[in-house]
């Protein structure tokens, strides 16, 4: 084997094993993501029939289908973009921390505690971070 037929012999096995690599990868990805998909279709229909089931709906089992939408919407967007929504994780947090807020606020019968302020604060935060998220990808959109 001559060095010129060597160096032929790598070049097809390193295109051949980054097809196959991409291909894996792209498998993996896409099922994951309809695994996602599903889990969180799954668990939305479960919590909405658990209301049904109840005959009412509390408004910290609305936050929860609403956590879930923004979810799927986040799965949605990776989905046809490859690109996860940052901003996303922070309304699904900041969501997270208002169910939290009523929940605490609702057990203690309105009485007023750091626990409130503390998440108050927190919610806030996320806010002024998606503020800066938003100006930022405005600003400085990337290439």
């Amino acid at each position: 084997m001559t060095l010129e037929q060597a160096q032929a012999a790598r070049e097809r096995i390193h295109r051949f094993s980054e097809v196959v690599g991409s291909l894996l990868v792209e498998a993996f990805h896409y099922l994951a993501l309809f695994g996602i998909g599903a889990t969180i279709v799954w668990s939305a229909i479960y919590s909405f029939v658990g209301m049904t089931a109840k005959g009412h709906a509390p408004i910290d089992d609305i936050l929860l289908l609403f956590i879930y939408l923004e979810l799927g919407a986040m799965v949605g967007i990776y989905f046809k973009t490859n690109h996860m929504p940052v901003r996303f994780l922070i309304y699904v947090a900041m969501t997270a921390l208002t169910r939290m807020l009523l929940a605490d606020v609702q057990a203690a019968h309105h009485q007023a505690d750091w626990g409130i302020v503390v998440i108050s604060g927190a919610i806030l935060l996320l806010a002024l971070a998606t503020l800066v998220i938003r100006y930022g990808s405005a600003r400085f959109p990337a290439r």
